[in-house]
């Protein structure tokens, strides 16, 4: 039976509204000047946390975000689709973390939150927009010692210990069964998150971390107060979880952006055409000239 969930959740930059702005002179994305959104496969992963709850009344999804905390929004994002309680991982010294410290402060929050043990299972997209490295699962596991698979479409059976996993392969699926603790990276073609349920939106519209407190109206902070457990969203710092300063953010990270290109496409032709038949042959001889078809 899976009684601990925990889904690993990132807020990121918009990346279809990418302008010039966009990253700074370090090399680091300048998430200011971008609209922030939920990465979209954190909320495939979300949705199969919520399916494995739905089945086991008694299970808690989590959700464990870093970034700024302005990342809060997504935890209450997730709250209003099904999950239980939300942490935001937020520190000076985690600004312009790669993928290996990334994971690292990922993994040292993972073991402060269970207090040096685990969870059953840990769920989170097979990558992020903003990136596109699908690094930082594997390598959460692999600084915690779990199994992992990756490319997960669908969680099929749960038994005891055993999961049986679906996965989204690029010629093909396979299936795998693996024990837990068990940290699974889902894609895209999973099953999409179900929406906001209007009541939990009603409850958790309060739900706040700590940095929030003095912008809430003060009927928001008295309802936070008057229910704590529930709609407190935990503050995790790089002294609270225990992690090493120097694994974390700049210093820890061995990649470093060198250069930044922005490629612009930009249409050299434009044909415009009716639903003509003699348009429409116009075009199919067109394409067959070009070699485009034929």
């Amino acid at each position: 039976m899976i009684k601990d969930i925990i889904v690993l959740a990132k807020q990121v930059p918009d990346t279809r509204n990418v302008g010039k702005d966009a990253m700074k002179a370090d090399g680091t994305v300048n998430r200011a000047a971008l609209d922030a959104i939920f990465n979209p496969e954190d909320l495939n992963a979300l949705e199969q946390a919520l399916r494995i709850k739905e089945q086991n009344p008694d299970c808690r999804v989590s959700i464990l975000t870093m970034g700024p905390p302005r990342a809060a929004e997504i935890i209450r994002e997730a709250l209003y689709r099904g999950a239980d309680h939300g942490y935001l991982l937020t520190d000076r010294a985690f600004a312009g973390a790669d993928t290996l410290a990334t994971s690292y402060a990922l993994a040292c929050a993972i073991r402060h939150i269970y207090k040096g043990g685990l969870p059953d299972l840990i769920l989170g997209g097979r990558q992020a927009i903003d990136g596109d490295t699908a690094q930082v699962g594997p390598q959460v596991g692999e600084k915690l010692g779990i199994n992992v698979v990756t490319y997960c479409e669908q969680i099929d059976q749960i038994e005891g210990d055993q999961l049986t996993i679906t996965r989204r392969l690029e010629h093909g699926v396979e299936t795998v069964r693996a024990h837990k603790p068990l940290l699974l990276t889902v894609t895209g073609s999973a099953a999409p998150c179900r929406l906001r349920n209007a009541k939990r939106v009603q409850k958790y519209k309060y739900a706040a971390s700590a940095l929030e407190l003095d912008a809430l109206p003060e009927t928001w902070r008295k309802r936070l107060e008057s229910n704590p457990e529930e709609l407190t969203i935990d503050i995790l710092t790089a002294e609270s979880t225990g992690a090493d300063i120097a694994q974390c953010g700049l210093s820890g990270s061995p990649t470093k952006v060198k250069s930044i290109e922005s490629v612009v496409f930009k249409a050299k032709e434009v044909m415009h055409l009716s639903s003509s038949d003699a348009d429409l042959e116009t075009l199919i001889q067109t394409l067959l000239a070009n070699h485009t078809i034929g």
